[in-house]
């Protein structure tokens, strides 16, 4: 019998294991992306709908885990979706077109869904609120280590073993971390009762979205999921695809050297996550002030990408990339945000529903740029010109976003509650 307070903390764990999956699967088309090209025989259009495919099927699954998260649970969930992933990730691994690579991707995105959601709603059970901004962060900076992985590693690894076996490796490590996680978590410390489906909670479509219609009235609920939408979507279409293009070709690095610059975007939101939420937990005890901030300095950062010449010094590039993925890491404090600008009762949908935007976000960005590079630039897709363009424009939608979420309120007194039992506290 593991004691709770070590459980929580090995629940934890494998959770940022699962979304270090989740982080590896949608990020890894950047660095191989010349290999798809030169194997499959792949445009700019192809390359963005296969990368897109991920975050489209996991932006709809959104829906189906808001209505059934709170219900059937993050253990039962998590572990059959991931099944669906180890499923999505081999045939990925066999895929010999397009459409094959597609289908891969779709069931990744399906298998990876509850990661976030997930692990969210296990730390809301297991830890006090007062800490929700600081774990959360923590959790997706760990669970960011994935990013790592699909950069100079996977480079390393595709030259090792190729693409495809990589792929399977990274399946049959998927299916045992998921078995551990089904052996070892539970949805609530005292594994009691009220935390588990009774016979006659059953769900009711009609009943959860009656619920859920209260949040599409809020001012907040609609500016956080916009800002969510822009900022990641922008972040993910340029660290999980569009970083590659940009430095290979308008750059002349080599896939190698693209690789250790996305290790450096990766390494940015690592620590830039926690620390953005430690700023807002206790600094400035605010949310949007550091969102803002963080919006403000992704934008100045793909301004300036877009401008530099070619012979830009690599140490300029590598710190450019490590600030944009720091400063990316504000955006995790949006879920702690909407979590206080909405009843506690609605909380776990209300974080799902603003995932929906987040992932929408990143698929339109990577299908939207991919189509519109072959529709306006046809036949010189692979012009440097082409990519500087894209980055100016996501600055500018990035200093709207800002401007958009200015309008945003904080809810200081959620951030100044005490904790209402001394045993919660995660340490």
């Amino acid at each position: 019998m593991i004691p709770k307070k070590h459980r929580r903390w090995i629940i934890f764990l494998i959770s940022c294991l699962l979304f270090t999956y989740s982080q590896f699967y949608r990020s890894s088309i950047a660095v191989i992306s010349p290999n798809l090209i030169e194997e499959l025989d792949l445009d700019t259009e192809d390359l963005g709908l296969i990368s897109a495919a991920f975050f489209y099927a996991f932006a709809a699954m959104q829906i189906p885990v808001g209505l059934y998260l709170d219900r059937v649970g993050p253990r039962a969930l998590m572990t059959v979706l991931s099944l669906v992933a180890v499923a999505g990730a081999t045939l990925f691994a066999y895929g010999e077109s397009a459409v094959a690579l597609i289908v891969g991707r779709s069931l990744l995105g399906v298998g990876m869904a509850c990661n976030l959601m997930g692990p969210l709603k296990l730390i809301t059970t297991w830890f006090s609120p007062l800490y929700f901004a600081t774990l959360s962060a923590t959790f997706v900076s760990v669970g960011t280590a994935g990013n790592i992985a699909a950069a100079t590693p996977l480079v390393w690894l595709t030259e090792w073993f190729g693409w495809r076996t990589t792929f399977l490796l990274f399946a049959i490590s998927n299916l045992i971390i998921a078995i551990v996680f089904y052996l070892i978590a539970r949805d609530h410390p005292d594994d009691s009762p009220v935390s588990r489906p009774s016979a006659a909670a059953t769900v009711s479509l009609s009943v959860t979205l009656g619920g859920l219609l209260p949040l599409f009235t809020r001012r907040d609920y609609w500016l956080i999921s916009m800002g969510t939408f822009f900022r990641y979507g922008i972040y993910a279409s340029v660290q999980a695809l569009w970083a590659g293009p940009f430095l290979m070709v308008t750059m002349g690095l080599s896939q190698m050297m693209t690789g250790n610059l996305l290790l450096a975007m990766s390494i940015g939101l690592i620590i830039g996550s926690p620390v953005c939420g430690w700023i807002s937990d206790t600094m400035l005890n605010s949310r949007k002030t550091v969102i803002i901030a963080g919006l403000a300095l992704m934008a100045c950062i793909l301004v300036t990408l877009a401008v530099l010449p070619g012979s830009t010094a690599l140490l300029t590039l590598l710190a450019l990339f490590f600030g944009f993925g720091f400063s990316s890491g504000s955006g995790q404090i949006m879920y702690a945000h909407i979590k206080e600008r909405l009843p506690h009762e609605k909380a776990g949908a209300a974080m799902t529903g603003i995932n929906f935007f987040t992932m929408t976000g990143g698929a339109f960005f990577l299908h939207g740029l991919g189509w519109a590079i072959k529709t306006f630039y046809p036949g010189g897709s692979l012009e440097p010109g082409v990519y500087r363009v894209a980055f100016v424009l996501f600055g500018v939608c990035l200093v709207v976003t800002g401007l958009l979420y200015s309008l945003t309120i904080d809810d200081r007194r959620a951030l100044r509650k005490p904790m209402n039992n001394p045993t919660d506290n995660p340490h």
